[in-house]
């Protein structure tokens, strides 16, 4: 069973907005078994639709279409469709009713613009929009289904899990997909590929193994797909179990988490807590943690001491430490991560300081010299680095390397 999805909107073909439209589908088509063959994004022109859904007609079974359906003129996607069918705009009374009690609701005028929304070819099948104006519309046309629906993510998202992806499962015998995912650091993609080489090539051929690797990361993903679901998870799962025995210490998770949601999951089950100290990361580090729920039970806070001043008055770093070795160094490092230890009185502190650049290095300590620490009540590591010049970057890596010191420090590694 392959897929298209199609995404319309000239915003998109220049760079104004970001296709994440067609992540999304992927992802959950993938879940449910449907592969998605193609992905195009094209512009607000009739022409350019028509080509497309004929194109799309020819290599896929399912074509889901974004973006159009909005009240402006520019939004044509549903007379371009009638044309597509040879079918004729109606007015349905439920669409109708939604876009009323919505302007109901907000205490709007309702005009014929809006009243327009609520028009649809009369060969589709309503999908109703519980969280906007535009209703979706659902085609079978020859042996094909055609979906399509508002460019919104989150009026597209409601669709398609209240009434497309169901739907697609309850009419197709689809084949049963699983996934496994294994995060690892420490430990590039090469040398990773090479360490298991040969648990590779014995997989069998429905079985596939992808690295997909990131900044400070790699991430396995395994896939099978079978019409025996508890057969192709249980194959899975031993292939998986054999990769993660030969490559435990660069083991960060077993699901598709952050390095820092795998530290503060440990934290939490293990009633420990966090704080960092951060200067050339300006709280980036404390971002990357509380962005995540629950973080507030293992992750007490932390300062942002960019200047000298505030590394002595808020973390007790020492003013002759400073003088004698400079605020880039093992010293003045160790003593932010130790002062932030004692202040906020956590099990674990990070720390770190260093050039970010694109100014401010010099020939002892250029740009993108960094320091790292990450401490315990009772063990001490500190590391340097040697990054690029590129200011957000390394930045990034700051933060990526402070977090799998301090999991090599919790794990014993």
């Amino acid at each position: 069973m392959l897929a298209e999805i199609i995404t319309i909107g000239d915003e998109i073909l220049i760079g104004q907005v970001i296709d994440t439209n067609s992540a999304w589908m992927g992802q959950r088509l993938n879940e449910i078994g449907i592969s998605v063959k193609q992905i195009s994004s094209i512009s607000d022109k009739k022409d350019a639709i028509l080509t497309a859904l004929t194109e799309a007609c020819s290599h896929a079974d399912i074509i889901l279409i974004t973006g159009g359906l909005g009240p402006t003129k520019d939004d044509i996607t549903k007379h371009t469709l009638c044309e597509f069918f040879g079918a004729k705009m109606v007015l349905n009374e439920d669409a109708l009713n939604n876009i009323k009690d919505i302007f109901e609701r907000f205490n709007r005028p309702l005009i014929d613009v809006n009243i327009q929304q609520a028009e649809v070819p009369d060969n589709c099948i309503v999908i109703q929009n519980h969280n906007g104006t535009a209703p979706g519309m659902w085609f079978e046309f020859k042996d094909k289904i055609i979906v399509s629906m508002p460019g919104v993510p989150f009026e597209m998202i409601g669709m398609m899990e209240d009434y497309v992806l169901p739907e697609l499962q309850k009419r197709f015998n689809i084949d049963s997909i699983f996934h496994k995912t294994i995060i690892t650091a420490g430990i590039g993609e090469s040398f990773l590929a090479k360490e298991i080489e040969d648990i590779e090539d014995s997989l069998p051929s429905h079985i596939k193994l992808a690295y997909l690797p990131k900044l400070g990361q790699v991430r396995l993903r395994l896939s099978a797909i079978g019409t025996n679901k508890e057969h192709v998870e249980k194959e899975v799962d031993q292939a998986s179990e054999l990769i993660i025995n030969r490559i435990d210490k660069y083991v960060i998770a077993t699901e598709d988490i952050s390095i820092q949601e795998a530290i503060l999951n440990y934290l939490k089950a293990n009633n420990l807590t966090l704080t960092t100290a951060e200067s050339c990361t300006g709280g980036y580090i404390a971002h990357l943690i509380t962005s995540i729920p629950g973080s507030s039970n293992a992750y007490v806070g932390g300062a942002v001491t960019y200047s000298n001043e505030l590394k002595q008055k808020m973390i007790g770093v020492k003013a002759e430490t400073l003088a004698l070795h400079g605020a880039v160094s093992e010293q003045t490092v160790i003593e932010m991560a130790q002062g932030a230890l004692n202040t906020y009185h956590t099990d674990y502190a990070i720390a770190c300081t260093g050039v970010a650049g694109p100014d401010g290095g010099t020939p002892d300590k250029p740009v993108g010299t960094v320091w790292i620490a990450v401490v315990s009540k009772n063990q001490t590591v500190a590391k340097k680095f040697q990054f690029g010049n590129k200011r957000l970057q390394n930045i990034e890596r700051t933060a990526i390397n402070s977090f799998y010191m301090l999991w090599r420090l919790l794990k014993n590694i």
